[in-house]
């Protein structure tokens, strides 16, 4: 078989488009998160590109997409230290060079460990962050994704469904997160102190970078250019769509103003909830999957108030929760009109409940092994090494604590003497005079400040 161009240039596409969402990650976390906490939150999304695209390569890969049973693929097959650029060396029927598909794959290991990281803001050792990184991808993401795509009990055993990761990606990285939430504890001053985000329009741009990258991630999941692809691209676009309305509606209903924290917190619950049902339902199902996953996530993220765990930037009650809303949607709504790979259709298209029934059993199982095994390893680093900063370094900042950097540098610059806010006007020295102040009477209303 020889190469096909056109299948290889979209997936050489939507690999580089599912690497920008890693950088799109961190920009979104980094805006949710504090000032004092932009950097180190920025750095582990950063550091997982680094790490994890050196273990996908040597051993990761293999142990996800080679043959073999369950839980666990032949570590010889595609090893590091081979080389895969052979005229046969392509990916089944596709026509893909395997180097090409390797690529594709790990920017998802890349991003899924990531994600775990907007649980643990500002408190995190990243000697810590990066062991459990080593760690966690080694034991729960290269086995799951197995277990899901390459063959194992979840896709092969089972015949559950996840397309593009609803399970391995989405439920995977929010149990491990809600398990490192409880090893950590909360951090100092939570929930008594505000810990507002700091750069709203940040969170928009990260939000977007992700939406845009998310149809390489979806789309590029068929690996091959044909209609499976034109119908994951365009139900990720419309329950995205769906799920920003759904949650700037309970903002609304609930606290008298939309936001765009809101809207961009909806549109990554929709892009959450949609990656595993993209190929098995139709676009109208889809937008009622978005409008479903931006409500009920807009109501999760409130859960943490409730009983008591800090999930700093809400992974469990967007990426844990969409991701559960979107397996169980499958077999809701997963039908064979549009997808063969749908054996039985869903419960309320006509089918029976047998398809449910596998969506809600990979996905308990996805959800205690990731928990189980996160907890351990948290537990382990935190009574070693230490997981967990200082409370003095945490209340200063732990951007200075760890990275001896900060996100933002307000000192005046050299032989000025305000720096940057007197640079603006704001905070600069006294003007040579001072005009009365007029009385309240003789200013316009349209001129007053604050009344």
């Amino acid at each position: 078989m020889e190469i096909d161009t056109g299948n290889t240039a979209w997936l050489l596409v939507s690999t580089a488009l599912v690497l920008l969402m890693t950088p799109g990650l961190a920009l979104f976390y980094g805006g949710l998160n504090r000032s004092k906490g932009v950097l180190n939150m920025m750095m582990m999304s950063f550091s997982s590109i680094g790490l994890v695209s050196i273990l996908w390569l040597f051993y990761g890969f293999t142990v996800a997409f080679g043959e073999g049973g369950r839980f666990w693929g032949d570590l010889g097959q595609y090893l590091g230290t081979k080389t895969f650029v052979g005229e046969n060396d392509l990916w089944g029927e596709t026509g893909i060079p395997i180097y090409v598909f390797i690529a594709f794959q790990m920017m998802f290991a890349i991003i899924t460990v990531a994600l775990i990281s907007g649980a643990l803001s500002d408190r995190v050792k990243f000697a810590g962050w990066l062991l459990f990184a080593f760690g966690w991808a080694t034991l729960v993401y290269f086995p799951v994704a197995h277990m899901v795509w390459g063959g194992g009990l979840i896709g092969g055993d089972i015949g559950a469904l996840d397309f593009a990761g609803g399970t391995a990606v989405h439920i995977n990285a929010g149990a491990a997160a809600l398990a490192l939430v409880l090893v950590l504890g909360k951090r100092v001053g939570w929930p008594r102190e505000s810990m507002k985000p700091h750069n709203v329009p940040m969170v928009a741009l990260g939000a977007g970078l992700l939406w845009f990258g998310w149809f390489g991630f979806n789309a590029g999941s068929e690996l091959t250019a044909d209609g499976v692809t034109a119908l994951a691209f365009i139900n990720t676009q419309v329950a995205t769509a769906a799920a920003l309305l759904g949650w700037i509606v309970v903002e609304w209903l609930r606290d008298g103003k939309p936001t765009l924290v809101g809207a961009s917190s909806g549109a990554v619950a929709g892009l959450v909830a949609i990656t595993p049902a993209c190929a098995f339902v139709t676009p109208a199902a889809a937008v009622l999957l978005g409008v479903v996953a931006g409500a009920v996530c807009a109501i999760a993220v409130g859960l943490k108030y409730r009983l008591g765990y800090d999930d700093s930037l809400d992974v469990v009650g967007v990426h844990f929760v969409g991701g559960w809303i979107g397996c169980l949607w499958i077999g809701l709504f997963g039908t064979a009109s549009v997808s063969s790979l749908v054996e039985t259709d869903g419960l309320l298209v006509g089918g029976d409940a047998t398809l449910l029934g596998k969506q809600a059993l990979s996905a308990l199982i996805v959800t205690v092994y990731s928990f189980v095994v996160a907890y351990a390893l948290g537990f382990v680093i935190d009574k070693t090494i230490g997981f967990r900063v200082s409370a003095e370094a945490e209340v200063d900042g732990i951007d200075i604590a760890e990275h001896a950097e900060s996100g933002y540098d307000l000192s005046p610059a050299t032989g000025s003497s305000g720096g940057a806010f007197a640079m603006a006007g704001i905070g600069a020295g006294k003007p040579a005079a001072e005009p009365a102040a007029e009385s309240d009477e003789s200013v316009p209303v349209s001129e007053k400040v604050a009344g």
